[in-house]
């Protein structure tokens, strides 16, 4: 497929007018246009003098740097639609799980799985088409195999998490067409610390699972340029209540979970080098896992069920038991040869272990171990070009022991080589080049006559152009073909997976069904456009998008035994249609109000089906007041009921969730907090989640810590 004016034409929102006209969220979007359409705002922009005086005198976006962006840029100056969340926003969000703490960022949601885990959703796509990294490098644990796999990463020690949409993320892998979620941490200081003993402490409870969380992080100047650091977290938390302070709660939902992390780096007056080693356990239910269909088989095309199948109602619900620890490696080092800027090194090793309990005996056990290097050159700029180039490689074992092993032990080994390049024409055009190739290995070291390796290569690229067409405003459109190669599980799945109620079949697996004749890269035609306004009392960013996928990977399902399902995953046509905006107006004395909303259509190009577990559409208002040391705030967001579903989907009714809370600073150092969620005790069912209609999110809920900066 290629971009002809046709086929962009084609993409643009509102071409197919059942796609997104009736939503509301476009009447939020038009609403914020005229601010950038008056005559006398598309003229060129003023000289360097006059921008000076312009700045000076009414309010500018901060200069937001992304690490995960290539360039040490004005993030807001960028093609990337991208979200920041710091430390304090984390702690006072107060989500247990990665997913919970971004899921109200524009084109984000959260794939929930009881109290214990939960995975970003951007754009309607999860994992593996969401990357999630720390500082840069792979997570490696298991949560990309299903939803009730925790993600190894904790909200309570994140310095900040950086949310990356579009096609610009093929920096980190073809297959992020989703977006990529770069959790940041302290655990390899990259420079001297301002005193010689520097950290934090922070403590947050709420009263819908009575939770009780802590955490702390040292950072310790020692003589030669050394910096030591050492954090630790805790976390412990009951079965949540549905209606907030009152009965019932949901049976499995507790979680509890303990991270700790040492490491040490030598600073240099041209980089650092450091290595840290992390411990992260974590105990959580699992509701909604159903026993009642573990004798299931697969009998031709169809389901096959015996009637020794039993459920565990009255019994303990199952519960994970997981270990994960990784090793890193981390250094930087500026101009080492002429015409290269800086060289950075990632390095990490990881061991997975997850065990899931059920009568107090392991079920199934599952392992990840593995490795990833990956080494990056930002180099001096060439015919005007400047940007990164580097290589990435990494190998590693996935393997499912048990009960549930319905993925055989598979080797999976991958290199890749990429490069993201800027020119500037002049202050108002700015262009962005991208390009990916990379190559997979995959191979199972069970049963490998059954199930063949899988060999081949992927290539991505992506352009940008960026328009400052004001000293306000800017315009971006984006244009990306990138592929992702299929994951183990989609590859050689074959077997009963309870969490999900499922008999999975992979593309290469389930002789009865019929290997595929060709397991094709999924590749994803992606076209992007943004609007931003970035000074002023008003400022906004508004984007939609088109992904037009050929081969897309899905979870096709075959067959259904009341809620128990067959699924094989096909190669399909599919396309995501969709946009997000966001908007904020300062206005009087310490006032600010919000806007934002986002909506996304997923459907198969060749039946016009939808596809599964889409969010639902949102639109969200949010007023703020702040003084030199209070701030209160409320929000409202309405959820949107998804009649949009696929086969054998339910609807999921829609709800409108009311937020406020209160902060206050008695010193510049001390931060004091308490938030309410759910105010008015709305019944929230989350389309995105695989227990979308059995299992509802937590009711109304109080949350209240503290967090101590010295």
């Amino acid at each position: 497929m290629t971009f002809t004016p046709r086929y962009i034409a084609r993409c643009i929102p509102g071409y197919r007018q059942h796609v997104l006209a009736p939503d509301l969220l476009m009447m939020g979007l038009l609403l914020a246009l005229p601010a950038a359409g008056r005559a006398d705002d598309v003229v060129s922009p003023p000289p360097a003098e006059a921008v000076s005086s312009t700045v000076v005198e009414e309010p500018v976006l901060d200069t937001v740097t992304v690490s995960a962006l290539a360039m040490d840029e004005n993030a807001n100056l960028q093609a990337t639609p991208h979200s920041v969340m710091k430390a304090d926003e984390l702690l006072q969000k107060g989500a247990a799980t990665l997913g919970n703490a971004l899921s109200d960022l524009p084109g984000v949601q959260a794939d929930t799985f009881g109290g214990g885990a939960s995975r970003p959703v951007i754009r309607g796509q999860s994992a593996p088409r969401v990357a999630v990294k720390s500082d840069g490098a792979s997570v490696m644990d298991a949560s990309d195999i299903s939803p009730d796999h925790a993600i190894g990463s904790d909200p309570l020690l994140a310095s900040r998490v950086e949310v990356l949409r579009g096609p610009s993320t093929l920096r980190y892998g073809g297959g992020a067409i989703g977006g990529v979620v770069n959790v940041l941490d302290e655990r390899i200081a990259t420079e001297l610390p301002d005193k010689t003993v520097q950290g934090f402490v922070a403590l947050r409870g709420n009263t819908v699972a009575e939770e009780k969380a802590g955490a702390g992080s040292l950072n310790l100047r020692l003589p030669g340029n050394l910096v030591l650091h050492a954090e630790l977290a805790d976390r412990d938390a009951d079965d949540y209540e549905i209606n907030g302070f009152t009965e019932p709660t949901v049976k499995g939902s507790y979680g509890a979970s303990q991270s700790s992390s040492a490491g040490l780096s030598w600073i240099h007056e041209r980089g650092y080098l450091g290595l840290a080693y992390t411990w992260q356990s974590s105990t959580y239910g699992l509701p909604g896992h159903n026993h009642e269909f573990e004798d299931c088989a697969l009998s031709g095309s169809s389901l096959s069920c015996s009637s020794s199948g039993h459920a565990h109602e009255e019994e303990e619900v199952p519960y994970v038991d997981m270990s994960h620890r990784r090793l890193d490696v981390r250094g930087a080092y500026e101009e080492p040869v002429k015409g290269i800027e800086e060289v950075t090194l990632r390095f990490q090793n990881t061991r997975y272990h997850h065990d899931e309990i059920e009568d107090g005996a392991v079920g199934t056990t599952f392992l990840h171990n593995g490795y990833e290097t990956r080494l990056e050159a930002r180099h001096v700029a060439l015919a005007g070009f400047e940007g990164v180039i580097g290589l990435q490689w990494s190998d590693a074992q996935f393997n499912a022991r048990g009960e549930e092993s319905f993925i055989p032990k598979t080797d999976t080994a991958s290199q890749a080589v990429f490069a993201v390049e800027h020119y500037t024409f002049n202050p108002q055009w700015h262009l962005e080049l991208g390009a990916r190739q990379e190559w997979q290995q995959s191979t199972p070291l069970e049963d490998e006559q059954a199930r063949p390796a899988f060999d081949d290569s992927a290539n991505s690229l992506s352009t940008a152009l960026v328009w400052q067409f004001h000293s306000d405003y800017n315009v971006s459109l984006s244009l990306a073909r990138a592929q992702r190669l299929p994951q183990a599980q989609e590859l050689y799945a074959n077997g009963v997976h309870l969490a999900t109620n499922t008999y999975e079949c992979g593309l290469l697996a389930c002789p009865s069904l019929g290997a595929a004749a060709e397991v094709n890269p999924e590749t994803s035609h992606n076209l992007g456009l943004n609007l931003r306004k970035i000074a002023g009392n008003f400022t906004f960013d508004i984007g939609a998008y088109h992904n037009h996928i050929d081969d897309y990977i899905y979870a096709r399902t075959l067959d259904q035994i009341e809620v128990f399902r067959l699924i094989r995953y096909s190669q399909v046509e599919a396309e995501f249609t969709g946009a997000e905006a966001s908007a904020d107006y300062r206005f009087g004395s310490g006032w600010k109000a919000g806007l934002m909303g986002d909506v996304v259509r997923a459907t198969r190009t060749d039946t016009d089906e939808n596809l599964p577990r889409i969010p639902a559409a949102r639109l969200g208002f949010n007023l703020e007041k702040s003084w030199s040391r209070l701030s209160l705030n409320a929000e409202v967001m309405q959820v949107y009921e998804q009649d949009r579903i696929a086969a054998y989907e339910t609807r999921t009714p829609g709800h409108t969730m009311l937020n406020a809370g209160v902060n206050f600073r008695p010193a510049d150092k001390v931060l004091l907090f308490m938030n309410g969620s759910n105010l008015l005790g709305e019944e929230v069912w989350n389309h995105t989640s695989f227990l979308a209609s059995t299992i509802p999110e937590p009711g109304r809920n109080l949350t209240a810590g503290l967090r101590i900066d010295f």
